[in-house]
């Protein structure tokens, strides 16, 4: 029975286990952190259908149970390929054989401090969509740093994404929807407030994206403003003062809000190209592992016996990720069956 590493255990490293373990092989997932879930842990409730990311998760563990070996607090120090194997060497001290590779190591959030003109990390009401996503955990109304009721919050939509400046040209997919979605959860926790979405363009590609974008504007009264931000700075009274741009209108605006959310995008996780040089494995202009065609076989690599899933090989939503998995899962079965 071959055996395959599934390094990340996020939920395509998960589903992929799961799937490969459905075919019968024998998997081991290989995850650095000390918990499955990966970023979908650090999320509320999910778009479209406002479901709770917990019970996710919580499937995709009970379907794991009993049926793939599970390495926590571990990481990919060193490989060798030898007889048609690859030998890995993990931070434990073990050294395991398997017969194939599934590379899930996923995202990590775009550091938004790069982004200096948009005072994170310097004014305390600037927070990112992931500390949005923390705090809607405690299912209370949403405060500023300073404990008064958020009663206008503008969204900046593209922040480390479709930007030549930090080196992320590419688009990440999820940043507009998920705007959308947390724009309407602050509205329901903070009703009469005043919700600003400022965008570059509204990317809602996917089954019923436009009608969460249409719930925003009639039932909750969001306004929907294609416009860039280009200064911020506080005021005296802890309020921050935002310069923008109308982008359709070609006129400047000058707007005071509580909160300032900066909806950050995708990049590689930080192990993924360390990965991707220990396999010997090509990573793309946008730093995503690189598969070996694009239309026929996306998560095959230019190893044999290596092959790649999700948020890995480039942004993705999470249905798409979960679909990826079990692609990549089929793709490992036709490679043993084809050989």
């Amino acid at each position: 029975m071959p055996r395959i590493a599934v390094i990340g255990g996020g939920i395509a490293g998960m589903e992929a286990a799961i799937r490969l373990s459905n075919l019968n092989f024998e998997v081991d997932i290989i995850e650095k952190s000390f918990s499955l879930g990966g970023n979908v842990n650090n999320w509320h409730v999910l778009f479209p259908d406002h479901s709770p990311a917990r019970l996710l998760i919580d499937q995709l563990k009970n379907q794991l149970r009993d049926k793939v070996n599970i390495l926590l607090g571990t990481e990919v120090i060193r490989t060798e390929y030898n007889n048609q194997q690859y030998i890995l060497h993990l931070s434990d001290g073990n050294r395991l054989t398997f017969d194939a590779i599934v590379i899930t190591t996923g995202f990590k959030v775009f550091p938004a401090q790069r982004k200096e003109e948009y005072g994170y990390s310097v004014y305390p009401n600037v927070i990112t969509s992931a500390q949005l996503e923390e705090f809607f955990q405690s299912e209370k109304p949403i405060h500023t740093s300073d404990h008064r009721l958020a009663n206008r919050i503008a969204f900046i939509h593209c922040v480390g994404s479709r930007d030549d400046k930090v080196g992320n040209r590419y688009c990440s997919k999820v940043c507009c929807v998920t705007a959308v979605k947390q724009a309407m959860e602050v509205a329901q926790r903070n009703p009469g407030s005043e919700i600003f979405l400022f965008y570059m363009d509204l990317r809602m590609y996917d089954r019923h994206f436009e009608d969460l974008y249409f719930q925003a504007q009639t039932q909750y009264g969001i306004r929907f403003v294609r416009g860039r931000l280009s200064e911020v700075s506080e005021k005296s009274d802890a309020r921050l003062y935002l310069k923008l741009e109308d982008t359709l209108l070609g006129k400047p605006l000058r707007l005071t809000v509580d909160l300032l959310v900066l909806m950050v995008g995708m990049e590689p996780a930080d192990n993924s190209p360390q990965l991707a040089n220990l396999f010997s494995i090509p990573v793309g202009t946008d730093r995503f592992i690189q598969p070996e065609n694009f239309h026929l076989y996306k998560n095959r690599t230019s190893r044999p016996g290596v092959f790649v899933a999700g948020c890995a090989s480039g942004p993705k939503s999470i249905g798409e990720t979960l679909a990826d998995a079990r692609s990549a899962a089929f793709e490992v079965y036709n490679f043993f069956n084809n050989n």
